[in-house]
């Protein structure tokens, strides 16, 4: 039995599945201690400081207790210190993005993707650079600025040097006012080597979603292709930050195995970055499995609630203070709504999950990854969540301005972000307006600009904001950044 070390870097002993099973049953044996639930809850609430706000966050372990909780007095407490911990760090900000898939060629045999290999119904499309450059002024036009890139895992179809190529094609995309300021990755593990390359092409976060952190499950979920080697895939976010990426994202696909199980060996992958590279992942996404082609959600037998997925949501914004959360349109209106309120950071918006989805004009289902559940366009988007109190952010000024990593989470911690991002949210929420903004969205976002202009403290950093945003009224300068 491999023995736990958060510091290793072999996968079986900073995911020990014997730590996880001695922390399930410790929350198991604690989810009626009132008295320990309620410390645990108070050391994760945000503390004011001169400077801003600090968190402690909490271990696997107590996160674990608060996830097992029954009371529902407790679990309320929790929500409203998740709602608390967001807006302390990160504002009433909602960073938006788009995923473009690039090719769905695939050598793997997961059994819950329909890009499996041995799926004969899928027609298979990989994307020429023509058509990347007719994605991305589909994206552009709709008001996008950050791309999540996705593709198969496919040695010969989609070797590196297509993503690369794929990744400079994007950057270089200047479509009216339009342009992609932020590439974030999420390809299959690969070497040191090829994460030097991404980083050199100018990447934001390299993302991998682990799917299951239960080895056995793991193993007979990817039976076959290089995904099957369930250390090589772990320990990927380490090669990725051993070849220079700043930021790297997790996530584990919900439903493929025991949601407790998955909790705890996501937040041991959160503490283990933290403790190895003295960061921790820049984002967390919370997926769901979902309908697809050859892919049938009710074959897994560990599928959540809706209310079990807002307890999980809450509880790794307790956990993992500092990180950004992401919830895509996985999930429908109603789930992303809740959920905005329980420390998600980040969402997509107007997203096609087929190969070449955005340059037509009707959503092609034949090449989708998942049922998307959220169709409304991107300004519905926008205008929802302006009618709901959250800024919607286009902003990418951290990651050009070098400000990635453990320099993102010192500006985070300090209490920066007020002065900082949330000027840039307000002027890149501008640009969306003038540029691509319905009326009925321009009347409420101009509203709530002037409204929320008032909130930033330095007076300096107000009147620019102030006068950026004018300039972005009156002309086509763009890409005013802090």
């Amino acid at each position: 039995m491999a023995k736990y070390d958060p510091k290793s870097l072999k996968a079986e002993e900073f995911i020990s599945d014997e730590e996880i099973r001695e922390t399930l049953a410790y929350a198991e044996e604690n989810k009626n201690n009132i008295e320990l639930i309620d410390s645990i809850i108070e050391k994760a609430r945000p503390v004011k400081t001169e400077t801003g706000y600090t968190c402690r966050g909490l271990s696997h372990r107590e996160a674990s207790v608060l996830l097992a909780c029954e009371d529902q007095k407790m679990i309320e407490k929790i929500y409203k210190v998740a709602e608390e911990i967001k807006l302390a760090f990160y504002g009433n900000r909602i960073v938006i993005f788009a995923p473009l898939y690039l090719s769905n060629y695939c050598v793997n045999g997961c059994v819950y993707c329909p890009y499996h290999l041995k799926n004969k119904t899928i027609p298979r499309k990989k994307l020429t650079q023509e058509e990347v450059r007719a994605e991305v002024i589909a994206l552009q036009d709709m008001g996008h600025k950050r791309l999540a890139i996705e593709s198969g895992e496919d040695p010969v179809n989609n070797p590196i040097e297509y993503i690369l190529e794929c990744i400079n094609t994007i950057y270089s995309v200047n479509h009216k006012n339009g342009a992609i300021r932020r590439v974030n990755v999420n390809i299959a593990a690969t070497t040191v080597e090829n994460y030097k390359k991404l980083k050199d092409a100018g990447i934001g976060t390299y993302i991998l979603f682990q799917e299951t952190y239960h080895k056995e499950s793991y193993l007979k979920l990817h039976p076959t292709g290089p995904k099957h080697d369930y250390a090589y895939h772990t320990e990927a976010h380490d090669r990725a930050m051993q070849g220079g990426i700043d930021d790297v994202g997790l996530g584990v696909l919900f439903g493929l195995e025991l949601y407790k199980y998955e909790f705890a060996g996501l937040l041991m992958h959160a503490e283990h970055l933290e403790a190895v590279h003295g960061v921790g992942p820049h984002t967390i996404s919370v997926p769901r499995i979902k309908r697809a082609d050859d892919v049938d959600p009710t074959q897994f037998d560990n599928s959540i609630s809706d209310e079990i997925f807002e307890k999980i949501t809450a509880c790794i914004r307790l956990a993992v203070p500092y990180t950004g959360i992401i919830i895509s349109t996985r999930e429908t209106e109603q789930v992303r709504s809740k959920l905005l309120k329980l420390g998600v950071s980040q969402v997509s918006g107007g997203s096609r999950t087929s190969v070449g989805g955005y340059a037509c004009e009707e959503r092609p289902h034949d090449t989708e990854q998942f049922d998307v559940s959220d169709q409304r366009t991107l300004d519905e988007v926008v205008h929802w969540l302006i009618d709901n109190g959250h800024i919607p952010s286009f902003c990418t000024a951290c990651y050009r301005e070098g400000r990635t990593g453990d320099r993102f989470m010192s500006l985070c911690k300090t209490g920066q972000i007020i002065n900082c991002c949330h000027p840039n949210a307000l002027m890149t929420l501008t640009e969306y307006l003038v540029d691509y903004g319905s009326e009925e969205t321009k009347k409420a976002g101009y509203a709530m600009i002037e409204k929320e202009l008032t909130k930033i403290p330095k007076e300096k950093v107000r009147n620019i904001a102030e006068s950026n945003i004018e300039d972005i009224k009156n002309s086509n300068r763009r890409d005013f950044r802090f």
